[in-house]
This record gives C-alpha cells, structure tokens and sequence, in this order.
C-alpha cells in the first residue's frame, strides 16, 4: 500500500510515519515544506495543479493529512489549516489516483460541552475560538468533496514529543524550573479544566486502522474520559519525585491538598506559573469513542500516567 503522509515532521505526525513505516506493507512518501520531507510542497501556497501532478505520479492508495498550525491569528489558521485542506481535496478530485483521504481533525471542532457528558460525532460542533472553526471548515471540506475520505477527530493528544508551549508541556516546564530552584510551591491556573487526554502513539494506531478501513464520515479519537487538569498535575508531580505544593490560582483558597508535600513557607517567593487551556473548549470535554471501537476496532491503550512520564522525561532532560 503506498501511503502519502502530510505534515510527516508535525507533532502528531512523526508518531503516524513511525507507525506506518513499522507495517512492511505500507510504502511510505512524506510530503511537507520541511528539507527532509521526501517531496517539499507547501499545501497553504501551492496550487491543486501542482499537487495533482505529484499525486498523478506516485500513485498513492491512501493520502494521510497531518499537516496544519494550532497556534496563530485567524488568517494564519484559515491559510494553514483550512486553504491547505481545500488544496488537498481539488488536487484529489483532479487526480485518477483515487486515494483515500485520512484527515486528522480536533475536539477543538465541537466548542464546549455540557460536563458529565461524551460528545458524539453527531454533535453540533460549535466551535469557541479560531483554532476550532478553522478545522470545522476543513472538516466540511472533507465531507462534502465525495472523496473517499474518513476525519478523525483527536482530542487532547499527549506523550512523548507534547510541545512545550501546550498545556501540559507548559506544566512540566513550570514543574522542572520549581525543581531546578528548589521551589517549595508551584503556581498553577486553569486547573479545574476536564480534557479528554489520549496518547499519541494511540492516535497514530487510529490513523493506521481507518488508512486500512472503508469508514467514512467522522471518528473521535480520545480515552472516553476527562481528566481533571489538577488530577494530570498530581500525578506529574509524583512521577516527578517534585516534593512540593500545588497551589491553585484560580481555585479555592490556599494550597492544593495533596499527597505531594507543604507549601515553601517564603510566600513572597516568585514561582513559576501555568495557565489555562486556549482551545475555546470550556471547562469540559469527554469524548465518546464508541464508534472508533465499531468501525476501526480501536481502543486506546497507553494511560495518561504513562503519557505524563513521557512528558516529564522529555522536560527533565533540559535540567
């Protein structure tokens, strides 16, 4: 099977590249803007013409999307995330490869959800910020192309290689510099937010089985249960070995009752400081992944714990 990976050096993408090269019987061809992508082709630049006649000569069975920005301005986020997915439906519709499109979407798409519930893909998506309505487009793109063509929406991806500027990344970050300076307590915000965490290598398993699957339409991608982020910051903070206190910014008063140790008694000590999700999802987000289970067979496998301690070992190797 020959598979084209866009956006192979992306955070979710590396993991998918290493997934698909790990089955003998896939034939890969990573396309991006970066040097060592197999072919460089800027999806929000360039023209449908110009991919058509790449797709025309490798000839690929399935095309995997994992390209697109999370951060930025609207335009940037339209140009990169919305445009590029415009790009890769007309280049396909053009081409006589008849690939299969496999497009990596977000739970950033459905906006804020009751809590206690699990959105299911029929869920009206009601996206709260930029970031969401730009996939939601690239998503209706998708759908309404008559392609052979499956979008996976993946919640909130975590593990090895989470970027130090995501919310997680940004707590390990906050929690090795208390470490380095032998901080008693450690600022945090936002940590009544509930996020739906699933491991990265799981969403690269998910990508793998709809490449290799007839289902259309949208899948979520997720664990099927939120956690609480100050739950995630305990359990960081015991596979940390960080002995100090969790103090909450914008809960209740006084510091966080934990298992992790007592407050540094110098409260004018500055700290370092995490702040809240910026994904437009509210305090809540729970995937229902029932229908990953029925039509891809796939169930996530790693728990966050495991995922946390990936994160930490990338953050402890900057001390």
């Amino acid at each position: 099977m020959r598979v084209l990976l866009i956006g192979a050096n992306g955070y979710l993408g590396r993991f998918v590249a290493d997934r698909l090269l790990a089955d003998p019987a896939v034939q890969l061809t990573a396309l991006g803007r970066g040097d060592d992508a197999d072919v460089r082709f800027d999806l929000a630049t360039g023209s449908p013409g110009a991919l058509t006649r790449f797709l025309d000569a490798v000839h690929p069975g399935v095309v995997v999307n994992c390209a697109g920005a999370t951060r930025g301005g609207a335009r940037e986020l339209t140009r990169h995330n919305t445009v590029a997915v415009a790009t890769v439906c007309e280049a396909l519709r053009r081409s006589g490869c008849g690939a299969r499109l496999v497009q990596i979407g977000c739970g950033s798409e459905y906006g804020p959800s009751q809590p206690g519930s699990s959105t299911a893909e029929d869920a009206i998506p009601r996206p709260g910020g930029p970031y969401g309505v730009s996939k939601l487009a690239a998503t209706e793109l998708v759908l309404g192309s008559g392609l052979d063509a499956v979008v996976l929406r993946v919640f909130s991806p975590a593990g090895p290689g989470t970027p130090a500027g995501s919310p997680l990344g940004r707590l390990a970050e906050a929690m090795r510099r208390a470490m380095q300076s032998g901080d008693g307590e450690l600022k945090l915000g936002g940590l009544g937010v509930q996020r739906d965490f699933v491991d990265v290598r799981d969403v690269a398993r998910a990508v793998h089985a709809a490449s290799l699957s007839a289902a259309q339409g949208v899948i979520n991608i997720g664990s099927g249960r939120a956690v609480r982020l100050r739950d995630a910051a305990t359990v960081l903070a015991r596979v940390a070995g960080y002995g100090g206190a969790l103090h909450e910014l914008d809960g209740p008063p006084g510091p966080l009752r934990t298992a992790i140790g007592h407050p540094r008694p110098d409260a004018d000590h500055a700290s370092p400081v995490a702040y809240p999700y910026p994904d437009g999802c509210g305090s809540w987000q729970q995937a229902d992944v029932r229908t990953a289970r029925d039509r891809l067979g796939w169930r996530p496998r790693i728990n966050l714990e495991e995922s946390l301690a990936d994160i930490w070992m990338e953050a402890a190797c900057r001390i």
